[in-house]
């Protein structure tokens, strides 16, 4: 995917840099931009992972013992698929607001590293350090694209906004947690979204590839059900080895769009 997005951007550059250094020639869709209400449809990829943070085992709140070992996790992500349409509103020449709900859909692997905390008495030994996560949600961006002023056939603007996503897979409602196999994460987020990308006008209709950059802002971490671990020095309540030790976990995605306006 990144290799993709590489190309994708090299093609960019380089489309600008001749349309930039090309004589005047003949103009596709000469009022396309002054249209004050257009719509449109878009495909695309995306490679979503999560950005995840630590308690740190100094901290009052962690759930760690004061000797336990370093923890992290790994995550293999994989490519996804992007599907929605666009309602395009010219406020300016050179500004956009665009409303781009879309279907988007993705999955992930979680490897938890911590032998010594997961082989605890109090997990009955378990070592089901691997949770698949697969995701259906639906995208629902706000943005605003800033373009710059058109040259012949080509027009590079950049676009940013908030979203809101519904995760259809979330689990965030289920009983069951990761002592039962089931990792959980919320149903309702938001995200920032910004990127950059081209406006190529064709005959018929105007084609617009765009790489994105999608942030969560809330925590999407349900965190398991408490466990009751005995010690010599007492009885005391822990998370558990999964949740416990993490304090942040949030989508951090790169989508790449194929859009047809």
């Amino acid at each position: 995917m990144k290799r993709l997005v590489l190309f994708i951007t090299t093609l960019l550059l380089l489309q600008a840099n001749l349309g930039f250094g090309q004589r005047e020639r003949i103009i596709n869709l000469p009022t396309e931009d002054e249209r004050k209400l257009h719509f449109g449809y878009y495909l695309g990829l995306n490679n979503n992972s999560y950005k995840i943070s630590y308690l740190s085992e100094t901290d009052a709140n962690t759930p760690l013992p004061p000797t336990q070992s370093e923890f992290f996790v790994e995550v293999n992500e994989s490519i996804g698929f992007n599907l929605g349409f666009i309602v395009d509103l010219r406020l300016h020449k050179n500004i956009n607001l665009r409303f781009e709900p879309g279907l988007m859909s993705n999955s992930k692997e979680l490897i938890f590293y911590n032998e010594e905390y997961l082989k605890y008495p109090a997990y009955n030994g378990t070592t089901n350090n691997i949770r698949d996560v697969s995701s259906t949600f639906l995208h629902l961006p706000l943005l605003f694209k800033f373009s710059t002023d058109r040259l012949n056939n080509i027009r590079p603007y950049v676009i940013g906004g908030v979203a809101y996503d519904y995760n259809f897979s979330s689990n965030e409602d289920n009983r069951d947690d990761n002592y039962d196999g089931e990792f959980r994460t919320t149903t309702h987020n938001f995200m920032y979204e910004v990127g950059i990308g081209m406006d190529f006008y064709f005959y018929f209709f105007k084609f617009s590839p765009s790489i994105r950059g999608v942030f969560a802002i809330n925590n999407e971490l349900v965190r398991d059900d408490g466990q009751i671990l005995t010690t010599p020095a007492g009885a005391y309540e822990v998370e558990g080895p999964w949740t416990g030790p993490i304090d942040f976990l949030g989508t951090r995605g790169l989508y790449l769009n194929l859009t047809f306006e």
